[in-house]
């Protein structure tokens, strides 16, 4: 079953970017922070069937298949999400306790993200990760669906990273819409500016960035230790995106290692 709600950890510039914006923003599969994310090693393609091996040698046929996979991680871009919004590393990543987290009614996010432009639907595959002890590799030739394969490439995740309970949202091979400021436009850009602007860009460097209604933004968690000035900023903005939005302060729990949500709006 879906999650109703997802939570979005950001720090808080990147927090008042996406209430501002009333955006999601996706990193291409290559960047993210782990480097086994999504990557076709998880995928055992060494058992060649003997008539598979007819033409081409057991080497080129396993380079052949996985360089598709390479290529399957090389067109995604992802957008991380998770099932709570309390988890003590989760708000040490983000400025230690000085960021955000943006809380989702992921019914209208799905809406939001499932249109059709000229009969052409853009829409975000949704995966629930799924952590693992070891590598336990699927083979590839015995393998019937394609789109299991995929799925396990884009979803899977050492077991270190469990605490983040993490849904993915993922946009295969992003195109900006040609109509402008259609509710289904992707845009992309680069989050810095080139310092050698005669240089060939990476478009994997680039984020892609969906739109979706003020409407999607369920509520706010402000970090423990958010500055003051940013925090009503932040509050400002949400209220501003959406006015019913709820609005809490993350309290430190006396009695236990864990912070309690406190509703100010």
């Amino acid at each position: 079953m879906k999650a109703n709600k997802l939570y979005k950890y950001l720090d808080v510039d990147g927090g008042l970017a996406m209430l501002s914006n009333s955006n999601m923003q996706f990193t291409n599969a290559t960047r993210l922070n782990d480097p086994f994310d999504c990557h076709p090693s998880l995928i055992d393609f060494s058992n060649v069937p003997e008539e598979r091996m007819r033409v081409w040698g057991k080497d080129l046929v396993m380079k052949a298949e996985s360089n598709r996979y390479e290529h399957y991680r090389d067109g995604a871009w992802v957008c991380s999400l998770s099932k709570v919004n309390n988890s003590l590393l989760m708000w040490s990543y983000y400025s230690n306790h000085r960021g955000v987290c943006i809380g989702l009614n992921m019914e209208k996010t799905r809406k939001c993200l499932s249109n059709i432009l000229c009969s052409i639907y853009i829409g975000a595959l949704e995966f629930d990760v799924q952590y693992k002890e070891i590598i336990e590799k699927p083979d590839y030739f015995k393998q019937k669906i394609d789109f299991d394969l995929l799925r396990y490439q884009l979803s899977t995740k050492a077991k270190e990273w469990e605490h983040e309970q993490e849904v993915r949202l993922v946009l295969i091979n992003p195109t900006p819409a040609i109509i402008p400021n259609h509710s289904s436009m992707v845009t992309m850009a680069l989050p810095y500016k080139p310092k050698d602007k005669t240089k060939a860009i990476d478009c994997k460097e680039a984020r892609a960035y969906r739109n979706i209604g003020g409407e999607c933004f369920e509520s706010v968690y402000l970090g423990v230790n958010i500055d003051e000035e940013k925090r009503n900023q932040i509050i400002e903005v949400a209220k501003k995106l959406n006015p019913d939005i709820k609005i809490y302060q993350m309290r430190v729990d006396a009695d236990a290692f864990r912070l309690q949500p406190e509703q100010i709006y």
